[in-house]
């Protein structure tokens, strides 16, 4: 199937490129248990990289599953100490984590949901002190993915498991820019360099706001938060570490303004939200706040999502990704966030990431606060973008700039 070459490579660049581990740094793997080869090697490729320690972190999807079918609301909210305990002790010790991503998208279609929702939130509310350490990169981290014949099987139903699981592994290491014959950390330092320049062009811009339409109906405007930034690529921890927090990553991201949303946006491919897929939804925003949704599967689902606290009914993140990209161009829908983002421009209910306004790494939540920055337990991305998306960018002087016109960048 996949050789051994090859799944170095990618070990290698989850290591050295995602999270960039430095000389003597704990690196925390999370990982499904049906990952277990590549975890391995991922854990052999820190400690070339000079890890000082590695923790594993093992999950398993199918138990947690039955967990959620016989165990009680309150048992699936009790969170032991020891979990809290040890997620401090890493972070005190400034590591730095990995997330080894193989999720079935799907899986928990039949879990109740309110159940979910409320495991959800004591899980968020018991680290919640811990998040500002990744969202506001004070320490690397990264996500990668791996193919299962489970989620294969998802994604190309009508092949065999065998085929399947080919196919997908074909895209996925496209998409993550590895080839046999290839050097993929010399490619990924190159991207990074191109992604960082695309930046640059957007910051000069400086917009004041952005206003995206389709023929589907999207007809929304994005105000930005004043001093935002936009990022993409490689970003730097507090530490000086250069990482990746995707891979892939085609985008372009930056910090909306909480209040300053308003209008229609329909999403143009499935979002997968706690194992359950919601398809064929629409979002309306006012003042920047979803005041009125609707849709055609999971609707319950996504009004968990919107409800889930105080912030995930605001934005946290808007990106752009040109309709004429890698992973679109593969024409495969992923059914996995981590990809799927990256074909298409997206959106995000709940937080914000402090890195996208100036010094707001070094601001208190309070002070994120007062100026706009949105606050929430959750960020999830949905995709919006379309081959015909229209951007029109609104600058502080109020001209307009054509940003995106048929689906990709005109700057």
């Amino acid at each position: 199937m996949v050789s051994e070459k090859t799944l170095r490579k990618y070990a290698e660049l989850a290591v050295r490129i995602g999270v960039n581990v430095q000389k003597g740094q704990l690196i925390v793997i999370s990982a499904a248990v049906d990952c277990a080869y590549f975890a391995r090697m991922c854990v052999e490729e820190a400690y070339k990289a000079g890890a000082g320690e590695v923790l594993v972190n093992w999950n398993d999807e199918a138990i947690t599953k039955l967990a959620y079918q016989n165990e009680s609301t309150e048992t699936l909210s009790s969170i032991a100490p020891w979990r809290i305990e040890q997620k401090k002790n890493c972070i005190d010790k400034k590591c730095c984590f990995l997330y080894i991503e193989s999720a079935t998208p799907g899986l928990m279609a039949d879990i109740d949901g309110e159940k979910m929702q409320a495991a959800r939130m004591a899980k968020e509310t018991a680290f919640e002190p811990f998040e500002f350490y990744t969202m506001a990169n004070l320490g690397q981290w990264s996500i990668v993915a791996i193919p299962t014949v489970a989620w294969a099987k998802k994604v190309f139903p009508n092949d065999d498991a065998d085929t399947a699981l080919e196919k997908l592994w074909a895209a996925v290491l496209t998409s993550v820019r590895i080839s046999e014959d290839n050097a993929p950390v010399a490619e990924w330092e190159k991207h990074n360099d191109d992604m960082l320049r695309h930046c640059e062009t957007l910051n000069k811009y400086n917009f004041k706001s952005l206003h995206f339409e389709n023929k589907m109906g999207t007809d929304l405007t994005v105000e930005l938060i004043p001093n935002h930034i936009w990022e993409g690529g490689c970003t730097t921890a507090k530490n000086g570490a250069v990482f990746n927090a995707n891979i892939p990553t085609e985008e372009a991201f930056t910090m909306p303004y909480k209040f300053g949303v308003n209008g229609r946006v329909y999403a143009t491919k499935p979002l997968s939200y706690q194992g359950k897929m919601i398809d064929g939804f629409h979002l309306d925003f006012k003042d920047g706040k979803v005041v009125d949704f609707a849709s055609e599967k999971e609707e319950d689902t996504l009004k968990n999502l919107i409800g889930f606290d105080d912030g995930s009914c605001y934005l946290g993140e808007v990106a752009l990704v040109p309709f004429d990209s890698p992973i679109s161009n593969s024409g495969i829908l992923f059914l996995n966030t981590l990809f799927d983002e990256n074909a298409s421009c997206h959106l995000a209910l709940g937080a914000s990431y402090p890195e996208n306004v100036k010094n707001g790494a070094e601001m208190e939540r309070e002070e994120l606060n007062k100026i706009g920055s949105n606050y929430s337990k959750i960020h999830c991305d949905f995709m919006f973008g379309s081959a015909d998306m229209s951007i029109v960018g609104i600058t502080q002087d109020g001209k307009e700039v054509a940003v995106f016109k048929n689906g990709n960048f005109t700057i």
